[in-house]
């Protein structure tokens, strides 16, 4: 599989799995609401591919790290995998008053 092909395969899983229309993602990393729908669909179409910058939005709403978007299967399950396992690992330090109290003793 091409590097396009598999952007545009994570980029819809992604939105998807979010349970987003076009035009709710694309509202939501700031495009006008006019163009929003296009926009979205042009990227997963492989028409157009996002700037850096928007990627790390559109990363951000969809809860995925920005690497996902060009990893084939195994690489991408892996990095989904470490990404749940770094955000429980951050919520149970967040959990941990006494950790939280005394980090900054470090």
């Amino acid at each position: 599989m091409d590097l396009q092909a598999i952007f545009t395969t994570r980029f819809k899983q992604a939105r998807k799995a979010k349970k987003l229309t076009q035009e709710q993602l694309g509202i939501a990393i700031g495009l006008d609401e006019f163009v929003a729908s296009t926009r979205i669909n042009r990227y997963e179409k492989g028409i157009h591919l996002p700037d850096l910058q928007t990627l790390a939005r559109i990363a951000e709403i969809l809860d995925v790290p920005p690497a996902f978007f060009f990893a084939e299967d195994v690489l991408a399950e892996n990095i989904l995998i470490f990404k749940m396992n770094n955000n429980e690992k951050k919520a149970s330090m967040n959990t941990n008053p006494l950790q939280n109290k005394f980090s900054d003793l470090k």
